[in-house]
């Protein structure tokens, strides 16, 4: 099964499920995160806050994933996941963000989920270099156990289009 290359904005995309690169808290924020929260309506949100909290403020911890229905999206789910802000590497945000990828496809899993589409995930606000984003992206879902029938990374913008390409 290849690995699909899709330069739009990903709450456009009808497919099972779109990844949400959110933060802890699950209520909206900016880039994706605001962007999904924009387009499924107020009842995400709702569903995000009703969410349980594992620590203060904190719905899904960094590497975890956690999933709602896409509302008025045509995505029939959001599967929302916290990616690391990068520090440069020394923090352990590779293996961070490997865990995020591999949280978000079990969840896919578990669901029947046949198509998913997957953000630049820490790529934006949180720092985290196109390249090196990116090749983890793909070895991740790549070394996955298990994965939909179709998976798209979905870009914003032509770096990271390119950096997606030079590796699919």
């Amino acid at each position: 099964m290849a690995l699909e290359l899709i330069e739009t904005d990903i709450t456009l995309l009808a497919v099972d499920a779109i990844v949400n690169a959110a933060n802890e808290s699950l209520l909206g924020g900016g880039g994706v995160d605001g962007a999904i929260h924009r387009r499924a309506g107020t009842a995400l949100l709702a569903a995000c806050r009703a969410l349980p909290e594992v620590a203060p403020g904190v719905r899904c911890p960094t590497g975890d994933a956690r999933i709602t229905p896409g509302f008025a999206l045509p995505a029939r789910f959001v599967i929302h996941t916290v990616g690391p802000v990068w520090h440069g590497g020394s923090r352990e945000e590779p293996e961070r963000l490997a865990a995020c990828y591999r949280n978000v496809l079990k969840l896919a899993e578990a669901q029947g989920v046949a198509s998913i589409a997957f953000p630049a995930i820490s790529a934006g606000v949180y720092g985290y270099p196109a390249d090196a984003a990116a090749r983890v992206a793909v070895n991740t879902v790549r070394e996955a156990p298990w994965r939909p029938d179709r998976v798209l990374f979905c870009t914003f913008g032509p770096a990271m289009t390119q950096a997606y390409d030079r590796l699919l």
